[in-house]
């Protein structure tokens, strides 16, 4: 309030100032005496009208820190109206006080004052500017030494927030832009240095500890060539999101994040056809079972966004799904949705809630996936994902649900362990009960998910974080991955192109090594793979593939609507063979674990036990 006040009285004194230096120079510096009279009757009118304007056009609500060419562009409207209006004063106002003998002030004199009060009024504001920039500029030894990569917009807020905020102790050593048009040019009193390919030599011979990334509207792709050569260089990197991630399209510094390793795996955006998505889920009944897992979770956000009737969150574990409910309400204040804690093993709860809420849509994530556990544990992996699974189709069926949605895994395909092969048996399951039944029964099959539970991700940055070593089974076993919005998305798309029994594939990319995400992880946390943190193999687990398949060797993938979603043709499976084995797999599933799993071998012809797995 104290620096509004002292900026007005600047302003009265440069608005004085300009016309009374406007007249002189239209004069040849000698006034007429009768035009020194109407300049004192014009002063306090003149000031006054002014300061209106401005005050209309929030040239005292403004940071003067903060002043822009929008603010130059406000003074340019204030001054402009302030002189028309000054004009009409001059004809109609001072006339009776000039012993009725008229003057006014010649055109060339309104000119000269506009420009001279344009001149002053946005120079005391941008010397101001430059003055705090300038104290903004010391940096101390202590400061990091920051190079930013792109010189664009983005750069240039960046630029301009580090320099006012001595906190963020960074000293900007310069910038890097393909751009050969901006190389030695400054933005903000920072250089280009060159482009992508001078980031090393620069980092090297300008001793720079961190870089930003700052190109919100690259693709991806092009960000993660940057950050590969960037990671090289052991510089802390960082990063700001992109243009779609960032709610309010705003670039600040306040939105900078450390890269992660989903920069490096991540891909496009997935586009979405909305029309269709709406067509089957808009105003419906949808039931998400696992909804408070990673997968299911993802689900319920997507979903909300297409506005269902009623969202129901099915789930065992109350912990994660209190979470999911928590962050609806936030996010979705309007959401019709519940959360009803229960297990797909338990029928009779299953059967009240379907015949309670009558949903339209079901997407089934509600499974046990943890490959060494279920093999050993092949009774949880049958109770859970095969008798729990059918438990929920015949819900479906009884209950005429229009489309059920199986989340798959790439650990179906010609199966090596328990728990791909208990899931390969629920596809088996879903094509039975599409020939059987009016609901449209499909699965969506991919990989592995950055970030779920129990991926890879999270246990190698808690070994980071404790010193290592990062474990790794195998050094040449690779995973395909995706993120989980990702992943969700192209769940629900599958769904709205599906006509029943399909099995889905979504395109996963390339298979990415184990060992190398291990090394990127560690890189990312600042230190070197093999010197600071070690990587210690530990040997394949049981059942654990060395590469993974995505589709049935025997079987070939037919394109869809979308080109990240393929289909395989659909097989015609007898109901009767699945209700015999439901039966098979009841009898047997308190019994031996041998005997479990070689039902598992008879109901799952492509499933192969590894020759070195041995019971506990």
């Amino acid at each position: 309030m104290q620096k509004d006040k002292k900026l007005i009285v600047y302003d009265i004194f440069f608005l004085i100032i300009s016309l009374y230096f406007a007249l002189l120079l239209r004069f040849d510096f000698s006034i007429p005496p009768e035009y020194m009279i109407f300049l004192k009757l014009s002063i306090i009118p003149v000031v006054v009208i002014t300061l209106i304007f401005n005050k209309i056009f929030n040239l005292y609500n403004s940071i003067w820190k903060y002043a822009s060419v929008e603010e130059l562009v406000s003074i340019v409207y204030s001054v402009s109206l302030a002189n028309l209006i000054f004009i009409i004063y001059s004809y109609l106002i001072n006339y009776k006080f000039l012993e009725n003998r008229y003057y006014r002030f010649p055109y060339t004199v309104h000119i000269i004052f506009w420009i001279l009060s344009v001149l002053a009024l946005g120079g005391i504001r941008f010397i101001y500017r430059l003055s705090e920039d300038s104290k903004g500029e010391y940096k101390s030894s202590k400061d990091k030494r920051l190079l930013i990569v792109g010189a664009g917009d983005a750069s240039a807020m960046l630029i301009r927030e580090i320099k006012k905020h001595k906190n963020f102790n960074y000293n900007i050593i310069g910038l890097i832009d393909d751009d050969r048009s901006k190389k030695k040019k400054l933005i903000n009193g920072i250089k280009v240095l060159g482009g992508r390919d001078q980031i090393q030599r620069i980092c090297r011979e300008a001793n720079i500890e961190e870089i930003i990334i700052a190109m919100p509207s690259a693709d991806i792709k092009t960000k993660r060539k940057i950050i590969n050569i960037c990671k090289t260089t052991k510089c802390k990197l960082k990063t700001l999101p992109g243009i779609y991630e960032m709610i309010d399209g705003n670039v600040s510094i306040s939105k900078l994040r450390d890269v992660n390793i989903e920069d490096l795996l991540g891909r496009e955006e997935v586009k979405l056809n909305n029309e269709n998505i709406n067509r089957y889920i808009k105003g419906k009944v949808i039931v998400v079972t696992g909804g408070g897992g990673s997968i299911g979770s993802e689900l319920c956000r997507q979903i909300a966004r297409f506005e269902p009737k009623l969202l129901l969150i099915f789930d065992i574990y109350e912990n994660n799904v209190y979470d999911v409910q928590m962050e609806l309400n936030y996010k979705y204040p309007k959401l019709n949705k519940k959360i009803i804690i229960g297990s797909i093993r338990d029928v009779d709860r299953l059967t009240d809630i379907f015949e309670k809420y009558r949903p339209q849509v079901v997407f089934h994530a509600a499974a046990h996936k943890h490959v060494p556990l279920m093999e050993n544990n092949p009774a949880e992996a049958v109770k859970n994902n095969i008798i729990g699974t059918y438990n929920v189709l015949k819900c479906c069926n009884k209950f005429n649900v229009e489309k059920f949605v199986q989340i798959s895994t790439d650990k179906a395909v010609n199966p090596t362990n328990v728990m791909g092969a208990s899931k390969r048996f629920c596809e088996i399951m879903v094509q039975a009960f599409d020939e059987a039944s009016k609901t449209e029964y499909v699965a969506v099959r991919f990989g592995n998910v950055l970030g779920s539970n129990g991926s890879v991700i999270p246990l190698f940055k808690k070994q980071i974080a404790h010193g290592g070593p990062v474990t790794v089974t195998h050094p040449e076993i690779n995973r395909f991955f995706m993120t989980i919005p990702e992943a969700a998305q192209l769940v629900i798309q599958a769904g709205a192109i599906a006509h029943g029994g399909e099995i889905f594939v979504l395109d996963m990319g390339k298979p990415v090594k184990i060992v190398d995400l291990a090394k990127d992880l560690i890189t990312l946390s600042g230190y070197e793979p093999g010197v600071d943190i070690k990587i210690k193999y530990t040997g394949l687990r049981p059942g654990e593939k060395l590469y993974e398949e995505l589709l049935m060797n025997e079987v070939a993938l037919t394109s869809t609507e979308h080109d990240k979603i393929f289909v395989e043709k659909p097989n015609k499976i007898d109901i009767n063979f699945v209700e015999k084995s439901i039966e098979d797999f009841k009898k047997v599933v308190n019994g031996d674990k041998e005997q479990i799993i070689k039902l598992i071998e008879e109901k799952v012809p492509t499933y192969k036990r590894k020759k070195y797995q041995k019971d506990e």
